[in-house]
Protein backbone atom coordinates (compact mmCIF):
# COMPACT_ATOMS: atom_id res chain seq x y z
CA UNK A 1 0.00 0.00 0.00
CA UNK A 2 1.24 3.48 -0.88
CA UNK A 3 2.07 5.50 2.23
CA UNK A 4 2.88 9.21 2.16
CA UNK A 5 4.15 11.78 4.63
CA UNK A 6 1.13 13.96 5.37
CA UNK A 7 2.43 17.53 5.53
CA UNK A 8 -0.27 18.49 8.03
CA UNK A 9 1.25 16.27 10.71
CA UNK A 10 4.63 15.07 9.39
CA UNK A 11 3.42 11.51 9.94
CA UNK A 12 3.04 8.63 7.45
CA UNK A 13 -0.51 7.77 6.37
CA UNK A 14 -2.05 5.53 3.70
CA UNK A 15 -2.54 7.63 0.57
CA UNK A 16 -5.86 5.93 -0.19
CA UNK A 17 -7.20 4.03 2.85
CA UNK A 18 -9.90 2.37 0.71
CA UNK A 19 -7.48 0.77 -1.73
CA UNK A 20 -9.87 0.54 -4.67
CA UNK A 21 -12.06 3.44 -3.60
CA UNK A 22 -12.52 6.37 -5.96
CA UNK A 23 -9.82 8.98 -5.23
CA UNK A 24 -9.37 12.58 -6.33
CA UNK A 25 -5.82 13.88 -6.69
CA UNK A 26 -6.02 17.66 -6.39
CA UNK A 27 -2.96 19.57 -7.65
CA UNK A 28 -2.67 23.18 -6.47
CA UNK A 29 -0.22 24.74 -8.96
CA UNK A 30 1.41 27.96 -7.68
CA UNK A 31 1.69 29.43 -11.19
CA UNK A 32 3.16 28.83 -14.62
CA UNK A 33 6.77 28.22 -13.64
CA UNK A 34 9.03 25.24 -13.02
CA UNK A 35 7.75 24.86 -9.47
CA UNK A 36 4.16 24.70 -10.70
CA UNK A 37 5.26 22.14 -13.26
CA UNK A 38 6.93 20.09 -10.53
CA UNK A 39 3.72 20.12 -8.48
CA UNK A 40 1.89 18.66 -11.48
CA UNK A 41 4.67 16.12 -12.06
CA UNK A 42 4.44 14.84 -8.49
CA UNK A 43 0.66 14.66 -8.81
CA UNK A 44 1.10 12.73 -12.08
CA UNK A 45 3.41 10.20 -10.38
CA UNK A 46 0.89 9.89 -7.55
CA UNK A 47 -1.92 9.20 -10.04
CA UNK A 48 0.19 6.57 -11.83
CA UNK A 49 1.08 4.87 -8.54
CA UNK A 50 -2.52 4.68 -7.37
CA UNK A 51 -3.67 3.34 -10.74
CA UNK A 52 -0.96 0.66 -10.72
CA UNK A 53 -2.44 -0.47 -7.40
CA UNK A 54 -5.95 -0.65 -8.88
CA UNK A 55 -7.30 2.60 -7.41
CA UNK A 56 -9.52 4.68 -9.77
CA UNK A 57 -8.36 8.31 -9.84
CA UNK A 58 -9.79 11.66 -10.90
CA UNK A 59 -6.94 14.23 -11.34
CA UNK A 60 -7.96 17.83 -10.67
CA UNK A 61 -6.00 21.08 -11.25
CA UNK A 62 -6.62 24.28 -9.29
CA UNK A 63 -4.52 27.39 -8.75
CA UNK A 64 -3.91 30.69 -10.56
CA UNK A 65 -6.32 32.01 -13.21
CA UNK A 66 -7.87 30.01 -16.02
CA UNK A 67 -5.38 31.25 -18.65
CA UNK A 68 -2.39 30.38 -16.45
CA UNK A 69 -3.81 26.89 -15.89
CA UNK A 70 -4.31 26.48 -19.64
CA UNK A 71 -0.67 27.40 -20.32
CA UNK A 72 0.53 25.16 -17.50
CA UNK A 73 -1.45 22.27 -18.99
CA UNK A 74 0.35 22.75 -22.30
CA UNK A 75 3.74 22.70 -20.55
CA UNK A 76 2.67 19.63 -18.58
CA UNK A 77 1.56 17.76 -21.70
CA UNK A 78 5.02 18.22 -23.20
CA UNK A 79 6.46 16.73 -20.01
CA UNK A 80 4.38 13.57 -20.38
CA UNK A 81 1.97 14.60 -17.61
CA UNK A 82 -1.52 13.29 -18.13
CA UNK A 83 -4.40 15.79 -18.46
CA UNK A 84 -5.88 17.18 -15.23
CA UNK A 85 -9.54 18.09 -15.03
CA UNK A 86 -10.99 21.54 -14.26
CA UNK A 87 -13.85 20.38 -12.06
CA UNK A 88 -14.58 17.62 -9.52
CA UNK A 89 -16.02 14.44 -10.97
CA UNK A 90 -16.72 10.82 -10.22
CA UNK A 91 -19.15 9.08 -7.89
CA UNK A 92 -19.88 11.04 -4.74
CA UNK A 93 -17.34 12.44 -2.32
CA UNK A 94 -14.75 9.66 -2.34
CA UNK A 95 -11.21 10.11 -1.06
CA UNK A 96 -8.95 13.05 -1.81
CA UNK A 97 -5.23 13.85 -1.70
CA UNK A 98 -3.86 17.36 -2.11
CA UNK A 99 -0.51 18.17 -3.79
CA UNK A 100 0.76 21.67 -3.02
CA UNK A 101 3.92 23.74 -3.05
CA UNK A 102 5.88 23.10 0.14
CA UNK A 103 6.04 26.14 2.40
CA UNK A 104 5.15 26.99 5.99
CA UNK A 105 1.54 27.83 5.13
CA UNK A 106 0.96 24.46 3.47
CA UNK A 107 2.82 22.23 5.89
CA UNK A 108 2.75 23.97 9.23
CA UNK A 109 6.47 24.68 8.86
CA UNK A 110 7.36 20.98 8.64
CA UNK A 111 8.63 19.77 5.30
CA UNK A 112 9.96 16.20 5.34
CA UNK A 113 13.60 15.78 4.34
CA UNK A 114 14.89 13.71 1.47
CA UNK A 115 15.07 9.97 1.95
CA UNK A 116 12.98 9.88 5.14
CA UNK A 117 11.56 6.37 5.11
CA UNK A 118 7.89 5.94 5.82
CA UNK A 119 7.28 3.88 8.91
CA UNK A 120 4.83 1.02 8.66
CA UNK A 121 4.36 -1.88 6.26
CA UNK A 122 5.18 -0.20 2.94
CA UNK A 123 8.31 -2.27 2.41
CA UNK A 124 6.38 -5.48 2.69
CA UNK A 125 3.80 -4.60 0.07
CA UNK A 126 4.24 -6.65 -2.56
CA UNK A 127 4.27 6.96 -21.98
CA UNK A 128 5.69 10.42 -22.13
CA UNK A 129 5.86 13.24 -24.63
CA UNK A 130 9.04 14.90 -25.92
CA UNK A 131 8.06 18.47 -26.64
CA UNK A 132 10.12 21.61 -26.10
CA UNK A 133 10.13 22.85 -22.51
CA UNK A 134 10.61 26.45 -23.63
CA UNK A 135 7.19 27.45 -22.28
CA UNK A 136 8.34 26.84 -18.71
CA UNK A 137 8.95 30.10 -16.87
CA UNK A 138 11.14 30.96 -13.89
CA UNK A 139 10.64 29.41 -10.48
CA UNK A 140 9.55 31.22 -7.39
CA UNK A 141 7.14 33.61 -9.06
CA UNK A 142 3.95 33.03 -7.10
CA UNK A 143 3.18 31.12 -3.92
CA UNK A 144 0.55 28.47 -3.60
CA UNK A 145 -2.59 30.54 -3.41
CA UNK A 146 -4.66 27.47 -2.68
CA UNK A 147 -2.49 26.09 0.12
CA UNK A 148 -4.91 27.08 2.80
CA UNK A 149 -8.10 25.82 1.19
CA UNK A 150 -9.69 22.83 -0.43
CA UNK A 151 -10.68 22.25 -4.02
CA UNK A 152 -13.53 23.84 -5.91
CA UNK A 153 -16.94 23.21 -4.47
CA UNK A 154 -19.04 20.75 -6.38
CA UNK A 155 -22.39 22.29 -5.62
CA UNK A 156 -22.80 23.78 -9.09
CA UNK A 157 -22.41 20.37 -10.68
CA UNK A 158 -24.65 18.66 -8.14
CA UNK A 159 -21.75 16.77 -6.60
CA UNK A 160 -20.54 16.83 -3.04
CA UNK A 161 -17.62 19.24 -2.43
CA UNK A 162 -14.10 17.90 -2.15
CA UNK A 163 -12.64 17.37 1.33
CA UNK A 164 -10.90 20.55 2.46
CA UNK A 165 -7.33 21.08 3.67
CA UNK A 166 -8.26 20.06 7.21
CA UNK A 167 -9.34 16.56 6.20
CA UNK A 168 -7.41 15.62 3.03
CA UNK A 169 -3.86 14.21 3.29
CA UNK A 170 -1.42 16.70 1.78
CA UNK A 171 1.78 16.19 -0.18
CA UNK A 172 4.19 19.13 -0.30
CA UNK A 173 6.54 19.78 -3.23
CA UNK A 174 9.75 21.77 -2.76
CA UNK A 175 10.52 24.63 -5.17
CA UNK A 176 12.67 24.51 -8.29
CA UNK A 177 15.53 26.92 -8.98
CA UNK A 178 16.09 27.15 -12.76
CA UNK A 179 19.69 28.31 -12.27
CA UNK A 180 20.48 27.98 -15.99
CA UNK A 181 17.34 29.49 -17.46
CA UNK A 182 18.42 29.21 -21.09
CA UNK A 183 19.42 25.58 -20.58
CA UNK A 184 16.08 24.79 -18.94
CA UNK A 185 14.19 26.48 -21.78
CA UNK A 186 16.16 24.50 -24.37
CA UNK A 187 16.12 21.15 -22.62
CA UNK A 188 13.94 18.41 -23.97
CA UNK A 189 10.87 17.85 -21.85
CA UNK A 190 11.88 14.25 -21.13
CA UNK A 191 15.27 15.47 -19.89
CA UNK A 192 13.56 17.97 -17.59
CA UNK A 193 11.23 15.26 -16.31
CA UNK A 194 14.14 12.97 -15.37
CA UNK A 195 16.09 15.81 -13.74
CA UNK A 196 13.08 16.51 -11.50
CA UNK A 197 12.45 12.84 -10.71
CA UNK A 198 16.09 12.41 -9.57
CA UNK A 199 15.29 14.35 -6.38
CA UNK A 200 12.71 13.52 -3.72
CA UNK A 201 9.68 15.80 -3.94
CA UNK A 202 10.52 17.34 -0.53
CA UNK A 203 14.00 18.43 -1.66
CA UNK A 204 14.52 21.70 -3.56
CA UNK A 205 15.89 21.18 -7.07
CA UNK A 206 18.54 23.33 -8.74
CA UNK A 207 18.35 22.95 -12.50
CA UNK A 208 21.78 24.03 -13.68
CA UNK A 209 23.60 22.99 -16.84
CA UNK A 210 25.37 20.10 -15.10
CA UNK A 211 22.11 18.59 -13.78
CA UNK A 212 20.44 18.81 -17.19
CA UNK A 213 23.47 17.39 -19.02
CA UNK A 214 23.60 14.47 -16.57
CA UNK A 215 19.88 13.76 -17.07
CA UNK A 216 20.28 13.91 -20.86
CA UNK A 217 23.23 11.49 -20.80
CA UNK A 218 21.41 9.11 -18.44
CA UNK A 219 18.28 9.07 -20.58
CA UNK A 220 20.28 8.40 -23.75
CA UNK A 221 22.20 5.55 -22.09
CA UNK A 222 19.12 3.88 -20.65
CA UNK A 223 17.13 4.07 -23.89
CA UNK A 224 19.98 2.54 -25.84
CA UNK A 225 20.37 -0.22 -23.27
CA UNK A 226 16.63 -0.99 -23.31
CA UNK A 227 16.70 -1.19 -27.13
CA UNK A 228 19.56 -3.71 -26.96
CA UNK A 229 17.92 -5.81 -24.22
CA UNK A 230 14.71 -5.96 -26.25
CA UNK A 231 16.48 -8.11 -28.85
CA UNK A 232 16.86 -10.94 -26.36
CA UNK A 233 14.18 -13.45 -25.33
CA UNK A 234 11.76 -11.95 -22.85
CA UNK A 235 12.00 -12.96 -19.20
CA UNK A 236 9.64 -12.06 -16.35
CA UNK A 237 10.55 -9.39 -13.82
CA UNK A 238 12.14 -11.30 -10.90
CA UNK A 239 9.88 -11.28 -7.86
CA UNK A 240 12.49 -9.77 -5.56
CA UNK A 241 13.18 -6.98 -8.07
CA UNK A 242 9.47 -6.22 -8.43
CA UNK A 243 9.17 -6.05 -4.63
CA UNK A 244 12.06 -3.57 -4.38
CA UNK A 245 10.59 -1.37 -7.09
CA UNK A 246 7.20 -1.30 -5.39
CA UNK A 247 8.81 -0.72 -1.98
CA UNK A 248 10.45 2.42 -3.41
CA UNK A 249 7.43 4.00 -5.05
CA UNK A 250 5.08 3.02 -2.21
CA UNK A 251 7.43 4.69 0.28
CA UNK A 252 6.31 8.32 -0.07
CA UNK A 253 6.77 8.28 -3.88
CA UNK A 254 10.52 7.68 -3.59
CA UNK A 255 11.44 8.17 -7.26
CA UNK A 256 15.19 8.59 -6.48
CA UNK A 257 15.07 5.18 -4.78
CA UNK A 258 13.28 3.71 -7.78
CA UNK A 259 15.92 5.08 -10.14
CA UNK A 260 18.70 3.68 -7.91
CA UNK A 261 17.09 0.26 -8.11
CA UNK A 262 16.97 0.50 -11.91
CA UNK A 263 20.67 1.32 -11.98
CA UNK A 264 21.32 -1.78 -9.90
CA UNK A 265 19.27 -3.87 -12.35
CA UNK A 266 21.19 -2.32 -15.25
CA UNK A 267 24.51 -3.70 -13.98
CA UNK A 268 23.46 -6.90 -12.16
CA UNK A 269 25.45 -9.72 -13.83
CA UNK A 270 22.96 -12.35 -12.65
CA UNK A 271 20.00 -10.91 -14.57
CA UNK A 272 19.15 -11.91 -18.12
CA UNK A 273 18.80 -9.06 -20.61
CA UNK A 274 15.19 -10.05 -21.25
CA UNK A 275 14.45 -9.57 -17.54
CA UNK A 276 16.20 -6.19 -17.56
CA UNK A 277 14.00 -5.08 -20.45
CA UNK A 278 10.78 -6.15 -18.75
CA UNK A 279 11.90 -4.50 -15.48
CA UNK A 280 12.57 -1.15 -17.13
CA UNK A 281 9.32 -1.30 -19.12
CA UNK A 282 7.42 -2.07 -15.90
CA UNK A 283 9.02 0.79 -13.91
CA UNK A 284 8.46 3.21 -16.78
CA UNK A 285 4.70 2.89 -16.30
CA UNK A 286 5.30 5.08 -13.25
CA UNK A 287 8.32 7.14 -14.36
CA UNK A 288 6.83 8.10 -17.73
CA UNK A 289 10.25 8.52 -19.40
CA UNK A 290 9.43 6.57 -22.57
CA UNK A 291 12.42 4.30 -22.01
CA UNK A 292 11.30 1.98 -24.83
CA UNK A 293 11.30 4.80 -27.42
CA UNK A 294 14.35 3.52 -29.31
CA UNK A 295 13.11 -0.04 -29.83
CA UNK A 296 13.90 -1.16 -33.38
CA UNK A 297 16.48 1.57 -33.96
CA UNK A 298 20.15 1.02 -34.73
CA UNK A 299 22.15 1.60 -31.56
Amino acid sequence: MLRIIDARTGEPVPAAPARRGFTRVEAHAPGRDTTGLRVLLVADVLVRTLELGGTPVWPLLTGEGEEARKELRADAAALGIRPFEESPGGPGRGQAIRVVRGDASASGGRVPGEGGAVRGDAAGSGGAGHGDASGVGDAGAAGDTAAGGGGPAGAASGREPLPDAATAPTLTVAPVDPAARDAVAGAGADVLRLALLERHRSTPVRLDTAALDEARATLTRLRRAVAVWARQPSRPVPGEVRDRLRAAWENDLDTPGLLRELRRVETDPDLADGARFETFAYADRLLGLDLTRDLGSLV
